[in-house]
């Protein structure tokens, strides 16, 4: 797999990123290296990790994604062949993460010392803010609604924050998350104005079911050299076609955990229908088309992928070899006419 400087760092990094939300929850340790030894061997060097993993957050797991991570790169020693990305969240309900996790200059430089010790590493490639600390429109909300959020910890405390860490070394790049073009125009002024690091990356959500990502940041991430890592390519596995005509497939996220409901809609299932229909006419892997789909946007630095078994995890790091045709890419332009962004 070649690999590809990531927008303006000095990072090589594989077009496919690792994810590993599901590590501590629906993987165990061994499958966690085991997906890393062959993600590795497959020419994958860019593992994304969280402070909060694994997914569906809880106390008594949080931070087992982060130390599986680590266990493997301590056997492994191959600390300096990858790079590793990982993040600190923004408010929430989240009381036993610092009473209550603020993305505060303390409780940043706390967070990341944290992330450090379990990854057993004394730096992070790219460390990013998880979700932005005040009220705005993201994880599933289209439109903005204004809020009284003049308490939020303003976005120069977060970003000089960050900046201690790269003086420090902890931090060789920042980047941010759940983000919107304000904020990320936000981050930028501070960094021109205020001489603080300059954001490499953006990791939002995007995928057939939601390109939301096209209207305003992607002139963004092309103008300003700041590359998507798009995450959940597959929508949750939805665009796999299992969970269609009301299907629950007994190990899928979407069965085992009804707080889930991001892509359940009637629109998403309507428009999934006719991506797989689309896909099989073509005599393609529902999901390998989604994913390569993603990975070949030009605003697209890495697609994030994750799975949990072994042969979802081969199938769909195969599909960076897939190259969508035109008939396929205009049936896909079709349906996104007709379904715009059924998931926001």
């Amino acid at each position: 797999m070649d690999l590809r400087k990531l927008g303006s760092t000095d990072l090589e990094v594989s077009r496919i990123c690792l994810g590993t939300m599901t590590w501590g929850e629906q993987n165990s340790e061994a499958q966690a290296h085991e997906q890393l030894d062959y993600a590795v061997a497959q020419g994958i060097n860019f593992i994304d990790a969280a402070e909060m993993y694994p997914v569906p957050p809880k106390a008594e797991t949080q931070g087992l994604t982060e130390e599986y991570l680590g266990s493997w790169l301590a056997a492994r020693g191959c600390r300096k062949q990858v790079v590793v990305a990982t993040k600190v969240i923004g408010p929430g309900a989240f009381p036993y993460l610092r009473g209550g996790p603020r993305l505060t200059r303390e409780q940043i430089l706390e967070a990341c010392d944290a992330s450090l010790k379990r990854l057993k590493t004394d730096y992070i490639d790219l460390y990013q803010v998880h979700w932005p600390e005040r009220s705005t429109n993201y994880f599933g909300q289209l439109g903005f609604r204004a809020s009284n959020d003049q308490h939020a910890t303003p976005i120069v405390e977060t970003l000089s924050a960050l900046a201690e860490l790269v003086q420090q070394g902890k931090v060789r790049h920042v980047g941010i998350s759940n983000e919107t073009p304000w904020g990320l125009s936000e981050y930028l002024r501070l960094a021109r104005e205020q001489l603080l690091p300059r954001v490499a990356t953006i990791q939002n959500p995007y995928s057939l079911l939601n390109r939301s990502f096209e209207i305003g940041l992607s002139e963004f991430s092309h103008r300003e050299h700041i590359p998507l890592l798009a995450y959940s390519p597959l929508a949750f596995g939805v665009l796999s076609g299992k969970y269609l005509h009301g299907a629950r497939p007994a190990d899928g996220r979407i069965t085992l955990f009804s707080r889930f409901t991001r892509y359940n809609s009637e629109q998403a299932e309507l428009a999934t229908r006719e991506y797989v229909a689309l896909a099989k006419k073509h005599g393609l892997d529902p999901a390998q088309m989604a994913l390569a789909f993603v990975t070949a946007r030009s605003f697209v630095g890495a697609n994030i992928i994750g799975a949990t078994t072994m042969a979802q995890l081969r199938a769909n790091i195969a599909s960076i070899n897939l190259k969508l045709g035109k008939e396929v890419l205009a049936g896909i332009e079709s349906i996104h006419q007709r379904f715009t962004i059924p998931c926001p």
